[in-house]
């Protein structure tokens, strides 16, 4: 079938994007904060442990509850609850769609905390396997199998909460579940300084501030929920017809949403034979997620209440029309977050993370993974739309059957790629693996859906390759200032940076401007019906 072109928006369409990116704003606004903190929290950490034996014990302990929290969590709670929680609050009626949520509350409650407690006594067996490395280091395995431990619960209380925030954002309510995450960093920030001098192992404060942050995410939306007339209630029915279909949804999710986690845990087995390998990967990653968190999962999460009620009421023409707006509106934002992170990432790691027990060597270090993983940034953001839309499409297999091949692919990349770049190749090996994964849902979505309007897509990713032009050259300019070689002056760098920074900014949206980018123009129009309320 051939590709439908750039036909006139309908007015209900129009409305629907202009929510989306409304949306997509307010969850960007509250991910921006969080990943403040975030990268405050990770600036704490480095400074208090650098890449040290800790460090590393930490981090591939981290990696475990963490990827089950992609799994039973954020990624298959989503993708498996909004479409269906969504179906039965269109269609049905009020009373019903509470008692799926209570329903899928309780199920999950009771599937999680099971796999928490065989998390804990199977620890030491998970470490042997994830972290081959520390196998001739007896106190870092040790450490290693402590802390797994220690956070295996803040898988339950993350599950719940993202079971609240997509109970939330299927109401389209978006800031609380935003915000929730800043509440998770204000706690890990909090243990780390007042709580880990009072560990022989100061490691362990950081793995119990962990667990409580948990806590409070879910704890702090409970009274949205509660505003919205609903509280969680004790309804053990797993042969509920809405659980049963959440369940036929969340098996093949399983795979799909999570193959970034993943592919990252491969690297965390792989990155344990090189000394501070395990960490250069996990901050390198943590950069790349700044900006994923902030718009691409931002506007992944917008955009999947709006695509669900499209499938739901069988609107193929507007759900094309929106993946479309999606997919522009991502590579929009991404690729010059994607250009930036790649040419400044020495100067950003240097001024975030060098103090204290991290050293310039460790930014050298960090700042080679971190572009190794800048190539994939636009496939990850990529995959994260394409999924949503078949989700919406109570598709979950397809994304499923990408994710075993883009797993295959990325565990025969990396054991290639390391031989030669080390821990780097592993970064390269993830990139490679996202895109790969990217292409194989942008091919069977097109077939599915008769066409995504390639032509509308293909004049703006145009648009953006020549906007990036002015960017490049000043982020090249900044980058090679001698005084980011030099010691002190921190004051001046972080000037330096935000200059740099800022004037790349205003060189991409003025030749958007020029180029007169509908994508700005959109932004615009929204940003000044705002103002128009506001005052």
């Amino acid at each position: 079938m051939s590709d439908p072109q750039t036909t006139p928006s309908t007015p209900t369409h129009q409305v629907e994007t202009h929510s989306v990116t409304s949306a997509a704003g307010v969850i960007g606004a509250a991910t921006l904060s969080s990943r403040i903190l975030g990268f405050i929290r990770d600036v704490v950490i480095a400074q208090l442990f650098g890449a040290s034996a800790a460090a590393d014990a930490f981090y591939v302990a981290y990696r475990i509850p963490n990827l089950l929290r992609e799994l039973f969590a954020e990624g298959s709670m989503s993708s498996a609850f909004i479409p269906v929680f969504t179906e039965y609050h269109t269609l049905r009626s009020k009373d019903e769609a509470w008692e799926l949520a209570s329903a899928a509350f309780t199920t999950l409650l009771t599937l999680v905390t099971f796999v928490t407690v065989v998390g804990i006594f199977a620890a030491p067996g998970i470490v042997w396997f994830l972290a081959p490395g520390f196998h001739g280091e007896a106190s870092q395995l040790a450490t290693t199998t402590l802390l797994t431990q220690i956070m295996f619960p803040y898988l339950l209380f993350v599950s719940l909460a993202a079971l609240a925030m997509g109970i939330l954002n299927a109401l389209r309510a978006f800031a609380v579940p935003a915000l929730a995450p800043v509440f998770f960093n204000i706690v890990v920030i909090t243990f780390a300084l007042g709580i880990t001098p009072l560990f022989e192992q100061p490691i362990i404060g950081v793995g119990i501030g962990i667990v409580v942050g948990g806590l409070a995410q879910f704890v702090m939306q409970l009274p949205a929920i509660y505003k919205r007339g609903f509280l969680f209630s004790w309804n053990f029915q797993p042969g509920h017809p809405g659980v049963r279909q959440m369940g036929r949804l969340i098996l093949p999710t399983l795979l799909g949403l999570s193959v970034t986690q993943v592919n990252l845990t491969v690297s965390t087995i792989l990155a344990s034979y090189f000394e501070g390998g395990p960490t250069y990967l996990f901050y390198g990653m943590r950069l790349i997620q700044f900006p994923l968190g902030i718009f691409g999962v931002a506007l992944a999460t917008a955009i999947l209440p709006t695509l669900s009620t499209q499938a739901a009421k069988g609107n193929l023409d507007d759900l094309r029309d929106t993946v479309n707006y999606g997919l522009r509106s991502i590579l929009f934002i991404i690729l010059p977050a994607m250009l930036g992170l790649m040419l400044l990432g020495e100067p950003i790691i240097h001024i975030f993370f060098e103090h204290g027990a991290f050293t310039a060597e460790d930014t050298t270090r960090t700042a080679a993974a971190l572009f190794a993983f800048s190539f994939g940034l636009w496939a990850f953001a990529g995959y994260r739309i394409l999924a949503t839309a078949f989700y919406a499409l109570q598709d979950t297999t397809t994304p499923a059957i990408a994710a075993v091949v883009g797993m295959c692919a990325n565990i025969a990349l990396a054991l290639i790629l390391m031989q030669s770049l080390d821990y780097v190749g592993l970064a390269f090996a993830t990139a490679c693996a996202s895109m790969f994964n990217a292409g194989i849902l942008l091919t069977i979505l097109t077939r599915r859906l008769g066409g995504l309007h390639w032509i509308r897509l293909a004049k703006s990713v145009s648009r953006t390759t020549l906007a990036l032009i002015p960017l490049a050259f000043v982020c090249l300019w900044t980058a090679q200032l001698a005084v980011w070689g030099q010691t002190g002056m921190f004051i001046m760098k972080v000037g330096i940076l935000a200059g740099g920074i800022g004037v790349s900014m205003v060189g991409y949206f003025g030749m958007h401007f020029l180029l007169k980018s509908e994508e700005l123009t959109g932004i615009w129009q929204i940003m000044k019906k705002k103002l128009r309320i506001e005052s």
